[in-house]
């Protein structure tokens, strides 16, 4: 368990804060994460890396000369928002465009791909590549739904190594794209993780058994057997990894980079004592062992676990490999690196929003809108723990946390954007960033996408009316499953969130008031939530597990049901926080 914290949602920024004090020599704070505090070479590329945070030295320790020039820094085990990757990419820019690095998840796909296309429409050149190292998250056919792990290291520092080295950012991309290739790790767990302030781990395994294809978010295992000896775990790694070499190698004389990963709570020793077999069986096997890596290298905060990864190299990968590198949490060779100045050392991309000119008539309406965010505040509140554990059968359970914290951003932000005078549509829209940029994840994605398309819908010039809020749900709905690719039936919040759009569109072209409409189509709501028990999800961390889902309805489709009906208890004057999650679900 995590014994030392303050308050549980402040985890993440003191953590970071207390990182930049101890570290100062090779990073800065930036709005989103950190940067290098040393002078970057003028006119080159800049990888910046990034992710949840729980996973240390992933991301920030592998920030430094020779390696990222940045690293967005999301919550626990929840991505960075768009917003801080966007900050940090520009505050790491260095003239030449940057290269996103992140492992294969949802939310970090949507954040990261956000992020890249608005630096794009400011004429940045921006690529990304997200790491698929996990053999075990998805079959050889489906590579590139597979989930990035340690595999991160090797990506990151090719990649990083040529962008230091002047390579073109075609290249770089090149090098990066070649390395993911051939990387391979495979892992396996003793006892989940807990997050700070958390009552009891995020999954666990029985006594005496071992969980076969963790994730580093305490996604389960996709088996389970006896806990082996070093010898044998050392033996099943290594014979599944060998069992999927990457086109073109071939086993006898490959030179391979061994990684032998510690999760959180696996001993160094123990480590070494499982990587003397490791070394025997890929020396027999004919395979050249170059720079050993054994260590904490990708944890996932206590997790009492193991992986093994294998970067198998050619001339090029191997020369960038071992170029020299200084980072708070990976060094060799000699590195010079000169400090920045005390006004670069100040830069933050960060900006106060604008607020822009409203009508009265939409002004006056900015409260309504922030006691829709202040009733779906309260219900979250009441809900956030059994929103947890629904996300925990399946998935990782940080579902309701990450809930909870976008939305205090997104009524916080709202409150703020009431007082300074906003109209209704930059209230939602401000909302909508706040909520994206605290929440993380695909929820936080997600969520700030609905606020935003429906703050554009209702704009500042008039008050808002049930046409113009159905016209920015149907929005709402359309460039969600258009951007997140899920559909209904998918066993996500597009379960819940289509039907509710169609029944309000509906009920609003026949008539009906925005309060009537908007009941009418809160129960639509609520009866798709509870139906998503009875399907498999096809979408997300969850997909790999779907079976142990089965008969338990959609987290996110719960907590979506639990927000329209609260809304609409404001619109007929009721108290939101009375709703709750039924205790069967």
């Amino acid at each position: 368990m995590t014994r030392l914290f303050n308050e549980p949602s402040a985890f993440a920024d003191e953590m970071i804060d207390g990182f930049v004090a101890s570290h100062g020599r090779w990073v800065r704070r930036v709005s989103g994460g950190v940067a290098r505090s040393t002078r970057s070479t003028p006119d080159t590329v800049a990888l910046v890396i990034g992710g949840g945070s729980g996973h240390y030295p992933a991301f920030a320790g592998l920030v430094g000369q020779g390696l990222a020039h940045g690293a967005a820094m999301g919550n626990l085990f929840a991505s960075p928002s768009a917003q801080q990757v966007y900050n940090v990419a520009k505050a790491s820019d260095n003239g030449a465009g940057v290269l996103l690095g992140y492992g294969n998840y949802a939310g970090d796909v949507l954040h990261f791909t956000q992020a890249q296309d608005r630096l794009r429409a400011e004429g940045i050149d921006c690529r990304s590549i997200a790491v698929t190292d996990d053999i075990s998250s998805a079959p050889v056919a489906e590579k590139h739904k597979r989930r990035g792990i340690a595999g991160d290291l090797t990506v990151f520092k090719v990649a990083a190594a040529a962008a230091e080295a002047g390579h073109s950012m075609d290249s770089v991309v090149e090098i990066a794209e070649r390395a993911n290739d051939r990387t391979r790790s495979f892992g396996v767990a003793f006892t989940g993780c807990t997050l700070p302030g958390a009552p009891e781990p995020l999954f666990s395994v029985p006594e005496g058994r071992m969980a076969v294809g963790m994730g580093i978010h305490g996604e389960p295992g996709i088996g389970e057997t006896d806990i082996p000896t070093a010898d044998e775990l050392a033996e099943l790694l290594v014979k599944d990894l060998l069992a999927e070499v990457p086109d073109g190698v071939t086993v006898e004389g490959a030179r391979v980079v061994p990684l032998l990963n510690g999760l959180g709570s696996v001993k160094y020793e123990e480590l070494f004592v499982v990587y003397r077999r490791v070394a025997q069986l890929l020396a027999d096997a004919g395979v050249v062992a170059v720079d050993p890596q054994v260590g904490e290298l990708v944890t996932s905060f206590d997790m009492a676990g193991t992986s093994l990864t294998l970067f198998w190299l050619d001339d090029q990968l191997e020369e960038l490999w071992l170029a020299p590198a200084d980072a708070p949490a990976f060094r060799r060779g000699a590195v010079t690196a000169q400090a920045l100045d005390a006004e670069e050392l100040a830069f933050d991309a960060e900006q106060l929003a604008v607020i822009p000119d409203a009508t009265e008539e939409s002004r006056q309406a900015a409260p309504a809108i922030l006691a829709a965010l202040d009733a779906a505040k309260a219900v979250i509140d009441a809900n956030v723990a059994e929103l947890g554990r629904i996300d925990a059968i399946a998935g990782d359970g940080d579902h309701g946390i990450g809930m909870e914290r976008g939305i205090h951003a997104a009524a916080a932000a709202a409150a703020d954007a009431v007082v300074r005078g906003a109209g209704a549509g930059t209230v939602l829209n401000l909302a909508a960033d706040a909520w994206a940029d605290k929440a993380g994840g695909t929820s936080g994605a997600l969520w700030g996408m609905a606020l935003r398309a429906v703050g554009a819908a209702v704009g500042d010039t008039e008050a808002p009316n049930a046409a113009a809020v159905a016209a920015g749900v149907a929005e709402a709905k359309r460039s969600i499953m258009d951007f997140g690719k899920a559909k209904v039936g998918d066993k996500t919040l597009v379960d819940v969130l289509s039907p509710f759009s169609d029944a309000l569109t509906a009920a609003v072209n026949d008539g009906g008031s925005l309060r009537d409409a908007w009941g009418t189509a809160a129960t639509v709501a609520e009866q798709s939530a509870e139906a998503t028990a009875n399907l498999l999800p096809l979408m997300g961390r969850a997909r790999p597990h779907a079976e142990k889902s089965l008969g338990t309805p959609d987290a996110g489709a719960i907590s979506m049901a639990l927000i329209v009906r609260a809304i609409h208890n404001t619109l007929i004057g009721e108290t939101a926080a009375k709703n709750t999650v039924k205790e069967n679900a």
